[in-house]
């Protein structure tokens, strides 16, 4: 299972949100750049970069993605979410470097969507982030909720071509109660006849956590707040992740 440290950028700065809430937010450190050269150091194999201001449509960190890709200069994998909505930002996030690109509230508002990116980029550099408020899929950073319903969602853009789904249960965001492993495999055995994978997001705090999710055959797994709070260290989350 492959472990993916988090640099979630708002306002230029490496933060953590609750639940996704733009109220309730921690800063951790000033400059992505150099916390991805930290996790690269360290071993990380990948790194998930999410823009909350593109997420909340309030901005964009534009500049500070383009230093995380330049800083790993193609040497550590970076994933990168918040705010692909259109295909031209795709292919923008693609020419900058970027190795996947994270699609979330358009594959709900226009189905159609992930086909197109898949057909411009190719499907191992697409994933479809799947956020889950009480069964349903959430949307432009987690302040609305659609109708859709999450395994729903997950079996259409399987179907489409997708292979790299990454589930979020909002409620579980930054909160270290452990992520949602039920929702995660079912969503994975949704995917299994495709070939498809699942990244389990939000609520990481213990090494067992990440044994739990690798056990359960999940793809990898995206660990931010119990990282920045040294709740264990990259190496040892690389090895528990390695444990199955």
């Amino acid at each position: 299972m492959i472990l993916y440290p988090a640099i979630d950028i708002r306002d230029g700065r490496v933060v953590r949100l609750s639940q996704g809430e733009a109220t309730r937010q921690t800063v951790y450190e000033g400059d992505p750049a150099a916390q991805a050269e930290a996790f690269a150091a360290a071993g990380a194999r990948w790194v998930h970069v999410v823009d909350l201001d593109r997420a909340f449509g309030s901005g964009e960190n534009d500049a500070a993605v383009a230093r995380v890709i330049a800083a790993l200069d193609g040497r550590v994998p970076v994933q990168v979410g918040g705010g692909s909505r259109t295909i031209e930002r795709v292919a923008a996030l693609a020419d900058a470097g970027a190795s996947r690109i994270v699609i979330g509230t358009v594959a709900v508002t226009d189905p159609a969507f992930v086909t197109r990116a898949i057909a411009l980029v190719g499907p191992e550099r697409i994933a479809v982030g799947i956020d889950a408020r009480d069964g349903r899929v959430a949307l432009r950073g987690w302040v609305e909720t659609s109708e859709t319903l999450v395994e729903e969602l997950a079996r259409r853009v399987v179907a489409d071509g997708a292979r790299t789904l990454i589930y979020t249960e909002i409620a579980r965001d930054g909160m270290l109660t452990g992520p949602d492993l039920a929702g995660a495999t079912a969503l994975q055995r949704a995917g299994a006849s495709s070939g498809a994978g699942v990244i389990a997001s939000g609520g990481v705090a213990t090494l067992g956590h990440l044994r739990a999710a690798a056990a359960a055959g999940l793809a990898g797994a995206i660990v931010g707040r119990a990282l920045y709070e040294r709740r264990f260290t990259l190496e040892e989350a690389l090895a528990a992740c390695a444990s199955s």
